[in-house]
């Protein structure tokens, strides 16, 4: 990954310096503090090159189409949720904020435009709580509900709290009291309940993510609400996506053996990111991290990698690096950061099936075919 300086990147955009810092502050160009001196920023050279390419002129559509589904331009509005000036913002609510009080079911009211907090109470519970449980929670509600198309909004508010009911009573211990107590009860660690509560506000939306997007998908079609819950579990599950934060595990097993110092260097060394560090729509570090590392003690080797990892490459821990940490300072099952962020963004993608639904359209892409042609005789 290359950075360019402010004077580099001015001189292949060909703007002034306000135009600079306006593509970074929405997202288009990634900051970061300069190692050498922490007054000035480096830039992402891909996306200042991306952008230079097209102040050349009007590019084709199919390579503007292409751009767009890689960390391009929005493709969809939405009034959920966004990204600006590295806050995370739900409904114009700061989301971090947000988090030092709030349950799942206060942000859920919020990102659903709700007027009552939904009921997530579940009396039942799977014989074995945990993923496997979820998605066969999912793909059985799925195939059963009822699906969106000509449903007035109110019953669909019923439907997606019985969604998010379902799915913790997959997870999550049976009970009427908010999510994080019950997370924290069915894992006998009732010391995490706080910091449960807090992942759960932090992970619940996040704009377009690839879970997002595959849900919001499936709800154009008018499938069950269910139905894009289980699309989005299935996104989540990806070693990229929800499941970034098992890439840690060696990385602190061998810091745990070497020291932070050289586990991330040889890790550096064999040309490789590291994992759980940097996020691409925060050039100042994932704040949803820096909240969640602040609400309990991080094990020593976390906040020995951390101190590290930001001298070694300039990024700041993110939020899969804080979920690791909270899984190993209160000793929770290993899959737990995944269990979290699927019945946390759960939420998000409700509230953008819900939003899709109102649109009535159907998400139906063109694909650019590179495959062989008829031989002309």
């Amino acid at each position: 990954m290359n950075w360019l300086t402010a004077d580099e990147a001015l001189a292949r955009l060909g703007t002034k310096p306000q135009t600079l810092y306006a593509n970074v502050s929405r997202g288009r160009i990634t900051a970061r503090p300069d190692p050498s001196d922490p007054r000035k920023s480096l830039y992402r050279q891909d996306d200042v090159e991306r952008l230079a390419s097209r102040r050349q002129g009007r590019r084709p559509a199919r390579i503007v189409a292409a751009e767009s589904i890689a960390w391009g331009e929005p493709v969809l509005e939405t009034a959920i949720s966004t990204i600006s000036a590295d806050q995370l913002l739900y409904r114009g609510e700061d989301a971090v904020k947000l988090a030092e009080t709030a349950t799942l079911g206060a942000a859920a009211r919020l990102l659903w435009a709700s007027d009552e907090r939904p009921d997530f109470a579940n009396r039942a519970q799977a014989r074995q709580p945990g993923i496997a449980a979820a998605y066969r929670a999912m793909a059985e509600l799925a195939a059963t509900a009822m699906p969106t198309s000509g449903r007035h909004r109110a019953v669909l508010l019923e439907d997606a709290a019985l969604v998010v009911s379902f799915l913790s009573g997959a997870l999550a211990a049976p009970g009427s009291d908010p999510l994080h107590e019950r997370l924290a009860r069915q894992w006998q660690r009732r010391d995490a309940a706080d910091p449960l509560r807090r992942a759960l506000v932090l992970l619940a939306e996040h704009e377009l993510n690839a879970s997002t997007f595959a849900a919001r998908v499936t709800a154009s079609t008018g499938a069950p609400l269910a139905a894009a819950v289980l699309s989005g579990l299935a996104a989540l599950s990806g070693p990229l996506h929800g499941n970034a934060s098992q890439s840690m595990a060696g990385l602190v097993d061998q810091a745990q053996r070497l020291g932070a110092d050289a586990a991330i260097a040889a890790h550096l060394r064999q040309g490789g990111a590291l994992p759980c560090f940097g996020h691409r729509l925060y050039a100042k570090g994932d704040a949803r991290a820096a909240t969640l590392l602040a609400a309990f003690t991080v094990p020593q080797v976390f906040a020995e990698l951390a101190m590290a990892g930001e001298r070694l490459t300039g990024e700041k821990p993110n939020i899969d690096f804080a979920l690791a940490a909270m899984t190993a300072a209160f000793g929770l099952p290993d899959d737990a950061p995944l269990q979290v962020f699927a019945l946390a963004r759960s939420v998000g993608w409700i509230a953008h099936a819900l939003e899709q639904v109102e649109t009535g359209t159907l998400i139906r892409p063109r694909a650019r075919y590179t495959g062989p042609r008829p031989q002309i005789s």
